[in-house]
């Protein structure tokens, strides 16, 4: 699985990211391109710290519960339930929000571990970096894949 943290695999997401235009379309799901580029930025400003979520006590059970089992899947499937803090449904500016989320991207290279500044993940609970890195990897690998990059 590639890692944020590295620059290479940090890189091959930047330019996949490039490969999008404001006409693409996703091959399933109902965001548009740059609705998905908002998206995708949010559970890394949850990483961040700077997007505070809260989850009730049994999403947190629940969360717990699947952790292990999302984490070693072999990815997301088509139409995965989201937080609602993390659903877009405006209109975004695509060049803006495709440059804030590759500035968000290369962060976690210039900073590495010290970028996640939140070890508890608000489904999933209390996280390491590893599981922080896959979870993002995966996040990001499937909303690219949503769009054919």
């Amino acid at each position: 699985m590639p890692s944020i943290y590295n620059q290479s695999d940090n890189d091959s997401y930047i330019e996949r990211i490039n490969l999008l235009t404001k006409e693409s379309k996703p091959l399933w799901g109902k965001m548009t391109v740059d609705q998905m580029l908002s998206h995708c930025q949010a559970p890394i400003d949850v990483a961040f710290g700077t997007l505070p979520l809260r989850s009730n006590w049994f999403m947190k059970l629940i969360g717990k519960l699947f952790k292990n089992k999302i984490l070693n899947s072999n990815g997301f499937k088509k139409d995965s339930p989201t937080a609602p803090d993390f659903i877009r449904k405006g209109t975004y500016d695509f060049e803006k929000t495709k440059t804030e989320l590759t500035v968000k991207l290369a962060k976690f290279v210039q900073f590495g571990h010290q970028s996640i500044t939140s070890k508890r993940h608000p489904f999933f609970g209390e996280m390491s970096y590893e599981e922080w890195d896959k979870l993002h990897s995966m996040h990001l690998d499937h909303h690219l894949k949503q769009f054919g990059v």
